[in-house]
């Protein structure tokens, strides 16, 4: 089995650090994102953000380098490489830029998983992350003017998200992407089915 890097990409809100914090409990390994945005009380989490200022920012060697929503995101070469020799699976969250990056780089070790949201479900997620309304309204503006929304075009695959608050189907879904969820052999199927 080849090692792979799985990118989870979607609009705000779409349940990325939720799905992926329930995939680092089971020791999926994560590439962290180093940023420049402030912590702010919603995706302030350090198992996921590296926070650092521009100068140190810069002096990085990023594989992925991406600008999102006026703030630098990045990558560093040394964790992508890393998780290539070390992890048979590792996760990174990522956005359209960032992918097109990386996938021109590892290519058969590198797929992405599209979490599809309507817009209801988006915004009760906000309502329930303590979003006022004028940030939901530029969310989804945001999400809507870059086409967040068509990025499953260019997935590898796609997961619908139904729930947020409980993802257990997209996370069986995610699971089984990755090669982790076996099929029974038959003799036990039959015992599920009888």
């Amino acid at each position: 089995m080849t090692n792979k890097i799985y990118a989870l990409v979607g609009p705000h809100a779409s349940g990325k650090t939720v799905l992926i914090g329930k995939l680092m409990q089971m020791g999926i390994h994560y590439i962290p994102l180093y940023t420049t945005r402030k912590p702010g009380k919603i995706d302030s989490d350090t198992r996921f953000y590296r926070f650092v200022g521009k100068a140190e920012f810069f002096k990085q060697e990023f594989i992925v380098h991406v600008t999102y929503k006026g703030d630098y995101y990045g990558v560093l070469k040394k964790d992508v490489l890393s998780a290539l020799q070390e992890h048979k699976i590792s996760l990174v969250m990522l956005e359209a830029n960032g992918v097109k990056q990386l996938s021109r780089l590892l290519k058969e070790n590198f797929e992405t998983i599209f979490l599809m949201v309507d817009y209801v479900t988006l915004v009760e997620r906000m309502i329930r992350l303590g979003h006022k309304n004028s940030e939901i309204k530029y969310h989804l503006e945001y999400a809507e003017n870059n086409s967040e929304f068509d990025n499953w075009k260019d997935a590898t695959h796609v997961v619908k998200i139904r729930n947020v608050a409980n993802p257990g189907t997209a996370f069986d879904q995610i699971l089984a992407i990755m090669g982790l969820m076996r099929l029974l052999p038959p003799e036990k199927l039959k015992e599920c089915v009888q």
